[in-house]
């Protein structure tokens, strides 16, 4: 644990026990050094993160970094062709060693004093150090790395959960979009002055979409109160299997039920009738994804570990990625894949594409802030879950889970 906090594991149990189901967090979740500091050990660097997809690395020497909260990894092809992951850590004083976000490179160069590693993350190079100075011994630390059905996931763990009941289970979902054959058409990241949960939490709610996201809510059935929901999914599971798709419901969340899996989660809701996808109105934004014959009116949610959500329309996938930066401050980066022979200017413009999740963000990330000064008001005290928050109050007990978890 590198925070210089050391947290009061029996307080910390306490207020644990004294948290009432169905009810939104104690403060001291959001603002306790000493539980941020837990988290940082048995949650952030536990757990799978989406780290983007195999497309954005096709050559050898590509790579990309990927930065959690005080952890930073380089995800690279090597040599033999498959991906690695190290950390972004010199083995000399512990400077990073990659100081870009992307490029491609034949060697890493530490910029502080100039120890150089391959691709395989070896140390090749180091200057006017003693005869007996044996380079094996300081490759780069390994950072675990996945590729599941397309897409980069990273953990900073040695022994990370089992990813085993995810790729089974998610296969023929995923293969219904064709993850495997995405690319990513934009990315852009969302800084978030905020504690994490409260980001994480508010994506797994829709009972503020028909107040604060008008864009969204006018295309979204999920906005609707859940006793409502099924009158309107009749007509997209009509046209489902007519259009490629097939009726799937996967709800593995609960790791407390798998123990040592990695949770993960599907399903698909209509949109309103007469929108194909989620854009500015409603109709296509790109090619129809993998083997799909046209739009049903719905779109799925991927669920896949605490930080990673996907939303897959017919034609596009969204990608969120909710990582901390430090106590009080997280990150939200989105991806947008669309298929990987789809052209820019000619099968899909960046604009709209991006347009409704990139509004709707921006929309969140205010709203995230106002819940963050709020929640640090000597005035706020926990409030009970709607019908709607069902989700969320669900998060909240696996983070309770995970921080009562010690090995």
């Amino acid at each position: 644990m590198n925070e210089t906090t050391i947290p009061d594991t029996d307080t910390i149990s306490a207020l644990i026990e004294n948290q009432q189901r169905g009810w939104s967090l104690d403060q001291r979740f959001y603002t306790d050094p000493g539980i941020y500091a837990l988290e940082l050990e048995r949650i952030i660097t536990r757990n799978w993160i989406l780290a983007g997809h195999v497309s954005q690395l096709p050559e050898t020497g590509d790579f990309k970094v990927l930065k959690v909260a005080n952890e930073s990894a380089i995800i690279v092809r090597s040599q033999d062709g498959s991906i690695k992951a190290f950390a972004n850590v010199c083995r000399h004083r512990g400077s990073l060693v990659c100081l870009e976000g992307e490029g491609n490179t034949r060697k890493f160069e530490c910029p502080y004093h100039g120890w150089i590693y391959d691709t395989d993350g070896h140390l090749i190079a180091a200057r006017s150090m003693p005869d007996d100075f044996d380079k094996k011994a300081y490759a780069l630390h390994k950072v675990s790395v996945e590729v599941l059905h397309g897409l980069l996931f990273i953990c900073f763990s040695e022994s990370p959960p089992s990813l085993a009941g995810a790729r089974k289970d998610l296969a023929e979902p995923m293969a219904m979009f064709d993850f495997e054959h995405l690319k990513v058409a934009a990315q852009k990241n969302y800084q978030i002055d905020a504690n994490w949960k409260l980001a994480v939490e508010n994506y797994q709610e829709c009972y503020h979409c028909a107040t604060a996201h008008p864009e969204y809510a006018v295309r979204h059935t999920l906005m609707l109160d859940p006793k409502k929901r099924p009158r309107v999914q009749v007509r997209m599971l009509e046209k489902m299997q007519a259009c490629g798709l097939k009726e799937i419901n996967i709800d593995h969340i609960d790791t407390q039920a798998r123990p040592g899996e990695q949770g993960y989660g599907y399903s698909r809701t209509a949109l309103f009738e007469g929108c194909q996808t989620g854009s500015e109105d409603g109709q296509s934004l790109a090619p129809l994804l993998g083997k799909l014959t046209d739009y049903d009116g719905g779109a799925s949610d991927f669920t896949l570990g605490p930080f990673s959500f996907l939303l897959a329309y017919s034609d596009h996938v969204v990608g969120y990625v909710f990582t901390p930066i430090d106590k009080d401050r997280c990150q939200c980066e989105i991806y947008w894949f669309v298929r990987s022979d789809a052209v820019e200017g000619r099968d899909y413009n960046v604009d709209r594409l991006t347009w409704l999740w990139d509004v709707t963000t921006q929309a969140d990330k205010e709203i995230i802030i106002n819940n963050w000064k709020g929640v640090q008001s000597k005035y706020y005290q926990p409030g009970p879950f709607s019908a709607m928050e069902r989700a969320e109050s669900l998060y909240i007990e696996w983070i309770l889970q995970a921080l009562r978890r010690e090995a």
